[in-house]
């Protein structure tokens, strides 16, 4: 009896499975353009930390104004003088301040957050309009009744002083006490850097995980990749384009920290749970501490509470050190310096404990290998 032929072709698909993983495909795109649309689409200027001073009666029409707006893009805090309102700014305590009285100043500082600065800005020129309004009243008020006595015969009163011109108008100034250097006068390089620098920590994380065998052997790379991509990506982003000023030692230490704790984070997870932790590692990294990172904005723009817990992920805490130690050296940094060092430490804890787990996930070839030991054998 003859034998039927085995078909070895590859057995196709069944229709509903390949329907089913285009549509959990198509999920997938969603929840990624949800994560990083969101923060743009629900972004609004709201309780950014403004220094005031002036006249009790100014003051407090300006907490009016603000008052009536929902949400307020500002809340107020009270400064006792203008050195007081810059030196808070540059501790990074506020964002600006506005000066009220007869010389009207907009403090600004558009390293803190060319976002916030714009809106100081915009607060500027409503203060000149409100200013004009009132000296073009005032003078047509004169002029109403300097017409209204001449009508009456009588001797119209003149302003003190004798006829003197028009009275100066005040001119509301804005000073930018901190502002972005030339090679990036937008702050858009700066901001732009977030998401190469997030996916690049990934991206070593990824490779240690996939091509190192041995827990130590891949925390000593993990170590060469942090100062290298320190070094490396500094010598580009200030050396050569000209984003950052500042100290470029200290720049390179926070950009390798920031880099090295992401991928500490992959090495770890993916020690400790196999491929899959890659993929853990890369939802947090990406998907969740990427978009409240608040690298373009302000934290306080983003919906409550996100924009603080951001400052948490190494994304946000990156983010907030670079620009402190670049442009605000007063400012305070250990929050952001702990949060980095956690996540690196907690990464290679992961790796320690996960130790069991020191193969590489792809094979490197015999030539990368150490050369295999001798087994010696009990007589």
């Amino acid at each position: 009896m003859n034998a039927h032929p085995v078909d070895t072709r590859p057995r196709p698909t069944r229709w509903g499975i390949a329907a089913l993983l285009g549509l959990a495909g198509s999920l997938v795109v969603a929840v990624i353009v949800m994560a990083f649309v969101w923060p743009a689409a629900t972004s609004q200027a709201q309780n950014l930390p403004v220094g005031i001073s002036g006249p009790a009666e100014a003051v407090t029409a300006v907490e009016n104004v603000l008052a009536e707006q929902d949400p307020a893009p500002f809340v107020l805090h009270e400064v006792d003088s203008r050195d007081d309102a810059a030196s808070r700014i540059d501790s990074r305590e506020l964002y600006g301040a506005i000066l009220l009285g007869d010389e009207p100043e907009v403090l600004v500082a558009t390293a803190a957050s060319p976002v916030a600065a714009q809106a100081l800005r915009g607060v500027a020129g409503q203060l000149q309009a409100q200013i004009d309004d009132r000296a073009k009243s005032a003078l047509t008020d004169q002029l109403t009744a300097l017409v209204g006595a001449l009508q009456a015969g009588q001797r119209p009163q003149l302003p003190e002083g004798g006829p003197a011109g028009p009275p100066e108008v005040p001119v509301v100034t804005v000073t930018d006490l901190v502002p972005l250097v030339e090679g990036d006068a937008t702050g858009a390089g700066l901001a732009a850097s977030v998401f190469p620098l997030v996916l690049g920590g990934m991206l070593g994380g990824i490779l240690l995980t996939l091509l190192v065998q041995g827990v130590v052997r891949r925390l000593v790379g993990l170590l060469v990749f942090g100062i290298a991509a320190g070094a490396l990506i500094t010598l580009v982003m200030q050396t050569w384009f000209g984003l950052l000023p500042g100290d470029w030692l200290l720049n390179a230490a926070v950009i390798g920290l920031g880099v090295t704790a992401t991928s500490s984070l992959i090495v770890g997870l993916a020690a400790l749970m196999g491929p899959a932790g890659i993929g853990v590692g890369a939802i947090i990294t990406m998907f969740i501490a990427n978009p409240i990172a608040a690298a373009a904005t302000p934290p306080q723009f983003l919906p409550e509470p996100w924009g603080a817990i951001g400052q948490f992920f190494v994304p946000g805490a990156s983010a907030t050190l670079l620009r402190s130690v670049t442009y605000f050296p007063d400012a305070a940094t250990a929050v952001p310096w702990l949060t980095l060092l956690a996540w690196l430490v907690g990464g290679v804890v992961l790796a320690l404990v996960g130790h069991h787990r020191t193969r590489a996930e792809l094979t490197p070839p015999e030539e990368q290998l150490e050369p295999p030991r001798e087994m010696q054998t009990v007589e």
